[in-house]
């Protein structure tokens, strides 16, 4: 197809399905025409409750030939293998986060699709959300000066306190970092570039958890990842940072505060759409300034639709596979660095990614 809605479909029915097909369902760029899932009437399910034509097996909806891009909402440990497939099918890829669990099968995915001509994009699209790219845009107006120093902090009690099956979360490729690190260190990258070094500490406070209540209240899950790290990281900009991801507090905090020559900014890293807080330097009382993106409002899923766009237009999605390989190159230097006791370099690279047009999503184009 050269024209009209690209045609989706989603391979995994679990819980945060309902929040991509609740997007794409409603964006005038793509069409879903179909969910799988290895639980195929749960696949089922999901079809039926919004509407979407197809639903079954993987290797089916594979091979529907009006197909254009796989939606891959799959477990972390899968992720290679089902956008290998769906490569292999000739399909354009977005996928969750993170791209894989290591660089060989990220690098796998990524010659796979040059080789056949398709695209790869990737969570987290937080980062496309009103609040953080409006962020990007007062970074690069200059209302904090040059950037400086980046605090960042993601701590609370974990998600076996919440989530309905959390076994996944604690096995490799998840954790506070792999599971919730991505959303920051893209955030990182976006903001100030590529990372030059890492050096983290890790800490694991139990080795086995217990689910504290609801259905599987009592149940005990082994814990194969750090649940509380520390990291510095230097960026090839100049910037240095400091971070911390932990499941391993009863106390909830997020922050992502970027301090500059002429300010300190506290970015929205949270959700898609936030306010900016801005507090000047050089004022004898500098009182705190709050600033509202404009434009409509965004929801996960606007990744792929940003990445339905590139595709019509012929060019990488913003959310780009080369972001996301390096994001997992900066996660995997992390645990390296806390195995090793030191400092450990990043050596891949992507291109700078420019921002969204402040209207995007209400009409304007991309910029």
């Amino acid at each position: 197809m050269t024209g009209g809605p690209v045609r989706v479909g989603v391979i995994g029915a679990g819980n945060i399905s309902d929040e991509y097909l609740t997007t794409l369902t409603a964006a005038p760029g793509v069409e879903v025409i179909g969910v799988a899932d290895l639980d195929e009437e749960r696949a089922a399910a999901q079809a039926a409750k919004y509407s979407v034509p197809f639903s079954g097996s993987t290797a089916g909806l594979l091979a529907l030939p009006e197909l254009e891009l796989v939606v891959n909402l799959t477990i972390p440990a899968v992720h290679a293998q089902v956008a290998l497939a769906a490569i292999a099918a000739g399909k354009h890829v977005w996928g969750e986060k993170p791209l894989t669990l290591d660089r060989a099968s990220a690098r796998t995915v990524l010659d796979a699709a040059a080789a056949a001509g398709v695209r790869v994009g990737n969570a987290p699209d937080t980062v496309l959300g009103r609040g953080i790219q409006h962020s990007q845009q007062l970074i690069a107006e200059g209302r904090i000066g040059t950037p400086q120093t980046v605090l960042t902090l993601m701590q609370g009690p974990g998600p076996d306190a919440w989530h309905p099956r959390p076994d996944f979360l604690f096995a490799r490729g998840a954790g506070p970092l792999f599971d919730i690190g991505p959303y920051y260190l893209t955030t990182l990258a976006l903001l100030f570039g590529p990372i030059d070094t890492v050096q983290a500490m890790g800490h694991r406070a139990f080795d086995v958890r217990t689910v504290p209540y609801g259905e599987r209240a009592g149940n005990r899950i082994p814990v194969e990842v750090w649940t509380h790290v520390s990291v510095l990281t230097r960026f090839r900009s100049g910037v240095v940072g400091t971070s911390i991801y932990s499941f391993d507090s009863p106390v909830r905090r997020q922050l992502f505060e970027v301090t500059g020559s002429g300010g300190t900014l506290t970015v929205p890293v949270s959700g898609f759409d936030g306010p900016s807080v801005l507090v000047p330097a050089g004022q004898p009382r500098p009182e705190s300034v709050e600033l509202v993106p404009s434009g409509a409002d965004r929801a996960r899923g606007i990744g792929v639709v940003e990445m339905a766009e590139a595709i019509r237009a012929g060019r990488d999605p913003r959310a780009s596979g080369a972001l996301a390989f390096h994001v997992l190159d900066a996660l995997l230097a992390i645990e390296e660095s806390i195995d090793a006791g030191g400092p450990i370099a990043v050596a891949s690279d992507f291109d700078p990614v420019d921002a969204l047009h402040p209207q995007w999503g209400a009409g304007a184009p991309p910029l």
